[in-house]
């Protein structure tokens, strides 16, 4: 790892803890007026726990958490659909910016191409929060199903093997760099929807000619900072579960180092294709609950009715 990448890994443990201070400071101070309810458990549930850690096992392995964190707290009922987004992003903070320094050492890759396209992840990472988080229920349950249409496809195109391959390439330069900057921007964007960031990052790499290796360097090294840059967002205006948030926070972290340093790779083709399919699943109810937001409820127009 040379000196730039060190000084990379150095500013994000520091922005790390200087958002770890302002969640839990923030967190309290909104319990105390009764935001999230002085009377409310904030110690999470095994099955919330048990969701990180599993989720980041994988995410690890480089499946991706956010799809299948969806998934589980659909089929579980555990959080608000429009608060998913948020408990995504501020739960999954902690293990995924271990996941950037880990593999940030552990993988050499062009500094600059790893900073540019870090920083464009955050900046719009940052301005998609602003929008997603004032977003009522129904959009982002509209939003959030397309989401994850979009990212069942990608991942039904890997799978299948009918991306490229990639090439051997740890750098970018030129136009081949712009078009990273601007597709990975778009992406951290994207990723405030929970639709991820893994799987199109490492596809658009590919595409580019960069080895697949190269990626996890990137897409980690993305979503550690981008989750710092929109996290903030979701936390201030009380967008997120906080039970379930702590719950990832907490079985995030040893799955990571489990992934990273002892297991390190599985044969994973056939649960990449249960993943497509649950996310599909997910897509479809998420799109339905929105259909079905959108007709009136049966008092109100059996009300309508009397009146008219």
């Amino acid at each position: 790892m040379d000196r730039k990448s060190a000084v990379l890994i150095g500013v994000l443990i520091l922005c790390s803890i200087v958002y770890g201070i302002f969640w839990v400071t923030t967190a309290r101070r909104k319990r105390r007026e009764g935001i999230h309810g002085a009377d409310e458990p904030v110690r999470p549930t095994a099955l919330q726990v048990g969701i990180g850690f599993v989720t980041n096992f994988f995410d690890t392995l480089g499946i991706g958490s956010y799809a299948t964190t969806t998934a589980m707290f659909r089929a579980w009922g555990l959080v608000r659909d429009e608060q998913i987004p948020g408990t995504l992003n501020v739960g999954q903070a902690l293990p995924t910016i271990m996941q950037a320094v880990i593999y940030v050492q552990l993988i050499e890759v062009e500094f600059w191409t790893l900073f540019l396209m870090v920083a464009a992840a955050a900046a719009g990472a940052w301005l998609g929060a602003g929008v997603v988080a004032g977003l009522p229920r129904r959009r982002v349950q509209i939003g959030m199903g397309l989401a994850l249409l979009g990212a069942a496809t990608i991942m039904f195109l890997q799978v299948s093997g009918l991306v490229p391959g990639g090439g051997t390439a740890s750098e970018l330069h030129g136009i081949k760099l712009v078009v990273a900057v601007a597709g990975n921007s778009v992406l951290g964007a994207l990723m405030t929807l929970g639709i991820g960031l893994y799987a199109p990052c490492m596809i658009l790499i590919s595409l580019l000619g960069m080895s697949a290796k190269v990626a996890f360097p990137i897409m980690m090294g993305s979503c550690g900072f981008l989750v710092l840059s929109c996290s903030p967002r979701f936390v201030r205006k009380n967008r997120y579960n906080l039970r379930a948030a702590v719950g990832l926070t907490i079985g995030g972290p040893p799955a990571v180092l489990i992934a990273a340093f002892i297991v390190r790779s599985l044969p994973l083709f056939y649960l990449r294709w249960l993943v497509v399919g649950v996310v599909v699943y997910t897509s479809v109810m998420m799109l339905r609950a929105a259909a079905a937001e959108r007709k009136p409820a049966p008092v109100a127009a059996a009300a309508l009715t009397d009146l008219a």
